[in-house]
């Protein structure tokens, strides 16, 4: 079941990610290399767009991955390529490939399939905690020491907006977003720097499941499912671009992610972007997870078109 326009009003809910990531094993896909699969489907989720949320694919296949690789083991790092849009409310088949099990670290691959195409690859990579030296980037101190809890809610932005995309920008995307710089949904960009801080928390507490390191997983996957929807912010801001703009298409084409801590999304988590370059109607953006104490939990990178 998917999320509808006409249920975007209803309170506000973790629910359009839960079901997003809500994985059913089937018979595993034959291998071209031998090597060992499993096959799982998931479904993407409602927006108001002709194509589906990148971020069901990104955490999805994550998810996928996560599910064949054996505790303590925990991801450390992804990389993936977006190379066709997916349907909105549709299965899409997840196919791991088990590259390797070693002591320490295990390596997967896993390709989603919807309509008898690949739309998208990830590969990821898996490690046995083990300590050692800790050394972390600092956050910005003027984003770090504002309180997310003062600044406005999507919802408070969007006042006035009751189409569908006003409605899913407030309350259907799982994650209450707050930025410290005016949004860019619509109008006038006041602020073109070409960085911006966004203060993210999970709308509600996410389930608490049975082995502990699920739930750290879970928490894994809500920051990478939540990643994908401002990070090309940067980017469009430094060049007077709101998603209003008339004209404007945008599409993720690869992303990177690392994970450094255990993160917990149903805290607040400042998520410092930064716009690297502009060409060829491409951009590259980065983007820094931190905790409300200012330890880097994750990192990633993405490269998107932005064409007008």
């Amino acid at each position: 079941m998917t999320i509808s326009a006409e249920k975007l009003s209803d309170p506000l809910t973790s629910q359009t990610f839960l079901r997003a990531v809500e994985l059913q094993e089937i018979e595993a896909a034959p291998s071209a290399t031998g090597l060992p699969v499993r096959s799982f489907t998931a479904q993407t989720q409602y927006v108001p767009w002709p194509k589906a949320y990148g971020g069901d694919l990104v955490a999805q296949g994550l998810a996928a991955m996560i599910k064949t690789v054996d505790a303590p083991k925990v991801v450390h790092s992804s990389h993936s390529y977006f190379m066709r849009p997916a349907d909105i409310g549709a299965l899409v088949q997840y196919d791991v490939e088990v590259l390797r099990d070693g002591r320490g670290f295990s390596t997967r691959q896993v390709r989603a399939i919807q309509n008898d195409k690949v739309i998208f690859i990830s590969s990821a990579s898996f490690q046995v905690p083990v300590e050692g030296d800790h050394f972390a980037l600092k956050a910005d101190p003027a984003l770090l020491n504002i309180d997310p809890e003062s600044l406005p809610s999507s919802a408070d932005a969007l006042i006035g907006r009751d189409d569908a995309a006003g409605k899913y920008w407030s309350t259907g995307r799982s994650f209450e977003m707050r930025h410290v710089s005016s949004p860019i949904y619509e109008g006038e960009v006041t602020d073109q720097s070409s960085q911006q801080g966004v203060w993210v928390k999970a709308f509600e507490a996410l389930p608490k499941l049975e082995d502990p390191q699920d739930t750290a997983n879970l928490h894994r996957i809500g920051l990478t499912y939540a990643c994908d929807y401002t990070i090309l912010e940067a980017l469009m801001r430094h060049r007077g671009l709101t998603w209003s703009s008339e004209g404007l298409v945008t599409a993720s084409l690869d992303h990177s992610m690392w994970f450094h801590r255990e993160p917990n999304i149903d805290e607040w988590i400042l998520y410092q972007q930064a716009a690297l370059s502009s060409q060829s109607q491409r951009g590259l953006a980065e983007g820094h997870f931190f905790d409300r104490e200012g330890n880097l939990l994750a990192t990633v990178a993405q490269e998107g078109m932005i064409r007008i």
